[in-house]
């Protein structure tokens, strides 16, 4: 594991307080997201990858630069290999093809955070909720409706339900060594709860919401569950290889920001505070996907790092969350269909924009790489936040 010093600063503090039936639970948050700590290493490692030197705050010579679904679905290698093994289980699930495929955009175009090929549903088989996929998604064998249910959801253990994840964390590890950083990730409690009581992808989750403001004990109930194990499942990839540990939270912008308060944030900082407590030197980053009217509320939940979509101009999303964060982001996708010279043109803009901050700044999409990308211009992208230095 690689080290990092945390400055010593006085975080002021407000108590939000959320009421499951007739206990309490105490959830602290930041009454000033400007004041967050920052990483401030007392020495440099330039043998270490630079995505984590910049997230450890150490000098670097340009931004870090990966694209959020990097591996997979754009990539031509990939659709060949996907012609031998149809079945998305099998490739995220095998540790040859994990690793493949997790390596196939580094090759490509060199990176510099290599994301696990993986899913954010791959834990719920260690915690005895069945799934699968078909061609529109995830299915869940038994949604989870009752209390019952939830009663019968385990603690997870990675290294006996999912030990192929571990394993083709070392491997990547070992394969790119110092030249890039090794992402794991995970899912939040919300989004993990929406597949599990919807059954799967929904349009208006409507299933979890009336669980959600019909019966709320029964739902924070899976939340505190699926937050616990959340926080090992962290653990465990950190243990294999993960220099990075990166929060998916696809569906939390459906919450009103009240609701957000009581159904996501909570169990999020949860996590965060409980892999903090054992892995300190493993930077996290949040994303919160459409979170643009969130970005306040992901820096109260205390990330390392807070990943910012598209719909947020980068500037005022670092204002509203302060220089105390690192960032990560947002060119918009869909620039990547468009000239290799307007590729360019975003690519800089956002880069420079970062950097006008002042701000730690991971160069990435504000979503994940689109279906049909042309590779080609995926190239371009990585080669001009390579050389960003040589440009600005």
């Amino acid at each position: 594991m690689h080290s990092k010093c945390l400055q010593n600063v006085n975080l002021e503090m407000r108590q939000c307080s959320l009421v499951k039936g007739n206990r309490s639970v105490t959830v602290a948050a930041l009454s000033n997201p400007t004041q967050a700590v920052a990483s401030a290493p007392s020495t440099s490692s330039s043998s270490a990858p630079l995505m984590l030197r910049a997230l450890r705050g150490e000098a670097v010579e340009r931004p870090p630069v990966w694209m959020m679904r990097q591996a997979g679905r754009y990539m031509k290698v990939y659709q060949e290999l996907c012609q031998k093994h149809p079945t998305f289980r099998e490739r995220s699930e095998r540790v040859d093809l994990s690793v493949e495929i997790t390596l196939q955009p580094w090759r490509a175009f060199k990176p510099d955070g290599v994301v696990l090929f993986s899913d954010i549903l791959t834990p719920l088989q260690g915690m005895n909720i069945g799934f699968d996929f078909n061609h529109k998604g995830p299915v869940i064998t038994d949604p989870i409706r009752t209390l019952e249910q939830v009663k019968r959801v385990t603690r997870l253990n990675a290294a006996e339900s999912v030990p192929f994840v571990g394993e083709a964390l070392r491997q990547v590890a070992e394969a790119v060594g110092d030249s890039a950083a090794v992402l794991g990730f995970v899912g939040a409690p919300f989004t993990l709860a929406t597949y599990i009581v919807e059954g799967g992808t929904s349009k208006n989750f409507d299933n979890i919401k009336r669980m959600a403001f019909t019966t709320p004990d029964m739902l924070h109930l899976l939340l505190d569950k699926l937050a616990d194990n959340i926080a090992d499942y962290c653990r465990y990839q950190a243990d294999h290889g993960a220099h990075i540990i990166q929060i998916f939270d696809s569906w939390a912008s459906q919450l009103m920001p009240q609701d957000f308060d009581v159904f996501a944030g909570p169990y999020i900082k949860k996590i965060i505070t409980s892999f903090k407590s054992t892995h300190p030197h493993i930077p996290v980053i949040l994303y919160i996907s459409g979170g643009g009217g969130l970005l306040e509320r992901m820096a109260a939940c205390n990330p390392d790092c807070v990943s910012i979509d598209q719909s947020v101009d980068i500037v005022d999303g670092i204002k509203r969350i302060g220089s105390g964060f690192a960032v990560q982001g947002n060119m918009d996708p869909g620039v990547l269909f468009g000239s290799k010279a307007s590729i360019e043109e975003r690519v800089m803009d956002v880069i420079k924009k970062a950097r006008g901050q002042g701000v730690r700044h991971v160069m990435n999409l504000g979503h994940g790489v689109l279906p049909g990308t042309p590779e080609e211009n995926v190239a371009t992208y990585f080669e001009v936040a390579r050389t960003a230095h040589l440009r600005w």
